[in-house]
């Protein structure tokens, strides 16, 4: 199992923790009371710092409950957290709903998945391989 190194950077801060044995997604939690009226986003601190291993990173991705229920997604979901990022991890969450939502601290607001990715080099080439499904992009396979 992989450690992650976090420090805490405010009084109500948490580790990130998972729910379940063999959740993929560890909660994350607010460090500050936020209203996001409907329709607006709002940032929400979770008071931790990262030290995510060098070819790992960490994504935010939003709580199902939160999203099915209320209509809280994460803007950019998911949030990307390279490996060198030392800040404080904060989570950019948006309310699709009708209603305001209060964020009181602790409240789990996003999920946090560690995951593998390969560095990639990038080259200039004339041609591409072929492949099946070619140019086809968005609604290229019909409804």
């Amino acid at each position: 199992m992989m450690e992650v190194p976090v420090r805490l950077l405010h009084p109500a801060a948490r580790l990130p923790r998972v729910a379940h044995p063999g959740d993929a997604g560890a909660d994350l939690c607010a460090v500050e009371e936020v209203v996001i009226p409907p329709g607006e986003r709002r940032e929400v601190g979770t008071g931790i710092a990262l030290a995510i291993p060098a070819g790992y990173a960490g994504f935010v991705q939003p709580r199902s409950g939160l999203a099915f229920r209320h209509g809280i997604m994460v803007v950019n979901s998911p949030g990307l957290i390279d490996a060198g990022y030392r800040g404080e991890v904060r989570v950019a969450l948006y309310n699709s709903g009708r209603e305001p939502f209060a964020i009181a601290v602790g409240d789990r607001i996003a999920q946090l998945v560690i995951q593998k990715v390969e560095e990639a080099r990038f080259l200039a080439v004339s041609d591409l391989p072929e492949s099946a499904r070619g140019a086809g992009g968005f609604g290229s396979s019909g409804r």
